[in-house]
């Protein structure tokens, strides 16, 4: 059983799922699943997390992320990028490059961003995009999201190239649209590439298509991919953490009077515990066989 992450370049035209499955057959291993799904049209950074790294799952999915885009103006689509069917197209004169900078600069900071209709966010128990396809007038709320840094990189009309930094549940899909609606001229999400999710990034990662070249040696230690604060423990500690035993906080020498840290045995990761203020134990998160054997 190989346990740790693989930072996956995702060709456009796949699923994530579909490289879930190719990284199965690679790792001849049922227990691999991805951290943070990308459109089939996105291309770029999904992380892969196999066996015991796949208990890090929801903690890696909500990372902030990076990507890079290109929004084309003059043109509106059902799903808000190219693959959706055209509702409107435009044929009048483009803003130029001032005023579109000025319209993204809105969007950054914390925002409220409506979902496209075809998302996987659920509504009455039922993912968005199912009830769009049945032709359903799909409605969604507004979320909170937060966009740290939306940089128009290249504006040659009628697409617009942008770097967005942001955290996770935030749809450059909408921004493409909520920006074509702010310039008065429609608008998609026409390519995009994720740069970043969490601590795994675009450098490190592998094309797909050689994925069969790769040795084991190429999957990042669990302890090395949650980013998160290390302690190390002994045998003993790590066998009683193992067997349920609640550390005091003193037996975790530095730890700090709240949050979520690591423990860590000769490299392998033993358990995720929170320390919370006022509290003399720390909570044991989750427990991992590879640090505790």
């Amino acid at each position: 059983m190989i346990d740790g992450f693989l930072t996956i370049d995702k060709p456009p035209g796949l699923t994530s799922h579909d490289v879930v499955q190719r990284v199965r057959q690679w790792a001849g291993q049922r227990r691999v699943g991805h951290l943070g799904t990308l459109d089939p049209l996105a291309t770029g950074v999904l992380p892969i997390a196999l066996g015991e790294a796949t208990k890090l799952s929801r903690l890696l999915t909500h990372g902030e992320k990076a990507y890079r885009g290109t929004l084309r103006l003059g043109v509106s689509t059902t799903t808000y990028d190219r693959e959706g069917e055209r509702v409107a197209e435009y044929s009048g004169g483009w803003p130029d490059e001032a005023q579109v900078r000025r319209a993204l600069s809105r969007f950054e900071g914390r925002i409220e961003q409506v979902p496209p209709p075809f998302s996987a966010v659920k509504r009455g128990g039922q993912a968005a995009y199912r009830r769009a396809r049945r032709g359903e007038d799909v409605q969604l709320e507004p979320r909170e999201v937060t966009i740290f840094r939306i940089e128009l990189m290249r504006y040659e009309p009628p697409d617009a190239e942008i770097e967005v930094d942001c955290t996770s549940g935030t749809y450059l899909r909408s921004i493409a649209h909520d920006l074509g609606e702010a310039m008065g001229t429609g608008g998609t999400l026409w390519d995009l590439i994720r740069t970043r999710s969490g601590p795994f990034g675009l450098e490190g990662a592998v094309p797909l298509d050689r994925i069969d070249d790769l040795g084991s040696e190429r999957v990042v230690p669990m302890a090395a991919g949650t980013a998160l604060p290390s302690f190390p423990v002994d045998a003993r500690t790590s066998r009683r953490v193992g067997n349920g035993v609640q550390l005091g906080r003193q037996e975790v020498r530095g730890a700090p009077p709240e949050g979520v840290v690591q423990l860590v045995r000769e490299g392998k990761l033993v358990a995720l515990v929170e320390a919370q203020r006022g509290l003399p134990e720390l909570r044991t998160l989750r427990v991992f066989l590879e640090g505790t054997r």
